[in-house]
């Protein structure tokens, strides 16, 4: 007869899973660190308990039963619960441990990564990061319902209950068809772009927001929202440019992964991000009393995008030097 009352512990739902996964008695006590006879004894407690045969024993091999294919699910589920769980709570001292959701936008994503996450193991090695890329308004959501612990977005996040550490500043760079008549330049000023067609992202990308805000405060008589050609990522817009189908303006980290291939010309502006640039924050909610993790992380990734400059400034200067038309 089923005991209703008998609830298994975590050291037997834990023998369960290690022995199915195995698929040996030794080689799971070995993992567990206990005896065979102990766990031997834990897992028939279980089954004891529970009134079902969760394994076939024989002299070669273990098989997980029926029953016990259907329950272990279960039993996984319920012990990365309770390591979420600790992980959580080890985070919530304040530190660089346990589990963190970092959100960052499609146009930071790609250029910081890898910087940042070669860099993690050794500045925080109990931190168990998970990255989501996502538009700046779903980020903002999922930080607000608690999906996510920070952002690393390059727009304000408004609102109380948020905190925001600015990370740095970078300089937009204009992306031509090589051969264009402005290729090369040093020293543009933001009333030249009314003379382009100029190609932006997607609604809801905030890059395509500040290109507008750019095009408004230079006062320019064309409007680049009404145009027909947009693209989801930077990757494509770029290639329209290749194409000839117009220009567009790149944050400076993305020059190298982006704009170092045949047929793109690069220009910049007089006065560089002062003129044309965005700044990227990490924004994060005030309750989380994470203030000195987050500050961590805010430098990590603002590391993580200086170590990148090298090559970003290299590609850029390779382009802007003079030299026949073409040979860029």
């Amino acid at each position: 007869m089923v005991n209703k009352d008998y609830r298994p512990t975590i050291a037997q739902l834990r023998t369960f899973a290690t022995v199915a996964e195995h698929g040996h008695f030794g080689a799971a006590a070995q993992q567990l660190g206990i005896s065979q006879p102990s766990l031997s004894q834990g897992l028939a407690a279980l089954e004891n308990g529970l009134g079902v045969q969760l394994i076939e024993r024989s002299t070669r091999k273990v098989i997980v039963t029926d029953v016990g294919r259907d329950l272990l699910p279960y039993a996984q589920a319920t012990l990365d619960s309770l390591d979420t769980f600790i992980s959580h709570a080890r985070g919530a001292h304040g530190g660089l441990a346990g589990s963190m959701a970092l959100g960052i936008i499609p146009t930071i994503a790609p250029f910081i990564l890898p910087a940042l996450l070669q860099s993690l193991p050794s500045v925080a090695p109990e931190l168990e990061p998970k990255i989501v890329e996502e538009k700046t308004s779903s980020l903002v959501d999922s930080l607000r319902q608690g999906g996510l612990d920070a952002v690393v977005v390059a727009s304000p996040v408004a609102g109380a209950g948020i905190e925001q550490i600015e990370l740095y500043r970078e300089e937009f760079v204009l992306v031509l068809p090589e051969n264009h008549r402005l290729a090369g330049r040093r020293d543009l000023a933001l009333d030249e772009l009314d003379a382009l067609d100029l190609l932006l992202l997607d609604d809801g990308h905030c890059l395509r927001d500040q290109v507008l805000d750019l095009c408004r405060s230079a006062s320019l008589t064309v409007d680049p929202a009404r145009a027909v050609t947009r693209a989801a990522s930077l990757s494509t817009v770029v290639q329209c440019v290749i194409g000839g189908l117009g220009c567009t303006l790149v944050p400076i980290s993305a020059v190298a992964a982006e704009c170092d291939r045949p047929g793109v010309a690069l220009a910049t502006f007089d006065g560089g991000a002062a003129t044309a640039g965005r700044t990227v924050n990490l924004s994060y909610r005030s309750s989380s009393n994470r203030d000195d993790a987050f500050r961590t992380i805010g430098s990590i990734v603002t590391d993580a995008f200086g170590s990148g400059m090298g090559a970003n400034q290299s590609v850029l200067e390779t382009r802007l030097s003079p030299g026949p038309p073409g040979a860029h």
